[in-house]
């Protein structure tokens, strides 16, 4: 593996971390420089198939929709038919005649990059004005020992769940990679050759482990149960993002969404596991999770 490869990925992952734990504004600019790049990187891929998409007026409604997110979670979801009403408008009246294929890829660039990874400042803000003790409404930890003794029980759970979904995303991807490379056999999918049916297993196996583990050391109700149904959604879902951006890119005919991160590609490229992911752990946790407390 190349060297570029390891120290610009150690790079992203400390940076990921960092920004995670202090959460509040901090987490959210960082969330909002992922997005917009991604963005930057999807209408790239888009206007290569000949489509004019509202790139400013998309961008601009989806840093919005991070802002609101972070100030009042409860209206960001108002957010999103508002956006898709301005883009629609913007396209209208534009000197040369809209397609359906430019509203399509529009609201698509909302919906895909924006709106999906906006979840991502939901979850990590879940509990978080409980905590928060920075300026920025951020977090920093005045009591190290006891988390290294596995005393988490001052940790928001936005925080902990996040973390604990980042580190099943890593597990499923380098379990598909790593055991698709060595016994991989049987294609998964056409729109990613590479892909074995061995390899999206063993991944989601992976994710389902940690995930199970997670559950147990935090103490998660009905810990086995909770712990196999979030590995299960984190690997499943890492997947179908994965295959989503590749036939983004098979049909633009690239092989990278871009060339910003030295020896991964593009923005994209490294954070397609991650946009199906933060939704539905999302809901998992605040709808899914109390049920189960109920019920069981």
């Amino acid at each position: 593996m190349p060297w570029s490869r390891i120290v610009s990925g150690i790079i992203a992952i400390v940076m990921a971390l960092s920004s995670t734990l202090l959460g509040g504004w901090y987490f959210t600019i960082a969330i909002a420089i992922v997005v917009f790049l991604g963005q930057q990187e999807y209408f790239n891929l888009v206007r290569s198939r000949g489509i004019t998409p509202a790139i400013k007026t998309t961008m601009f409604v989806s840093q919005v929709l991070l802002a609101i997110c972070t100030l009042d979670p409860s209206l960001a979801d108002a957010i999103m038919p508002i956006a898709g009403t301005l883009i629609c408008f913007y396209l209208l009246f534009q000197p040369k005649l809209a397609t359906i294929a430019d509203i399509s890829a529009s609201i698509m660039g909302l919906f895909y990059v924006g709106y999906l990874p906006s979840y991502w400042v939901r979850l990590r803000g879940i509990d978080h004005d409980l905590t928060s003790n920075l300026p920025l409404n951020g977090y920093w930890p005045s009591n190290w020992y006891d988390i290294t003794q596995g005393n988490f029980s001052n940790l928001s759970t936005g925080l902990i769940t996040t973390i604990l979904t980042f580190l099943c995303i890593w597990a499923a991807d380098i379990g598909s990679y790593t055991f698709g490379k060595f016994f991989g056999k049987t294609r998964l999918s056409d729109i990613s050759p590479r892909k074995t049916v061995e390899g999206a297993v063993f991944g989601i196996v992976a994710s389902v482990a940690v995930a199970t583990t997670g559950s147990h050391f935090l103490h998660f109700p009905h810990w086995l149960i909770t712990g196999i149904t979030l590995g299960l959604i984190i690997g499943i879902a890492s997947l179908l993002g994965d295959l989503t951006e590749s036939l983004l890119k098979r049909d633009a005919g690239v092989k990278d969404s871009g060339q910003l991160i030295p020896g991964h590609g593009g923005i994209l490229d490294r954070t397609d596991s991650y946009i199906f992911t933060a939704p539905l752990v999302y809901y998992f946790i605040t709808l899914l999770l109390p049920l189960l407390q109920k019920t069981l």
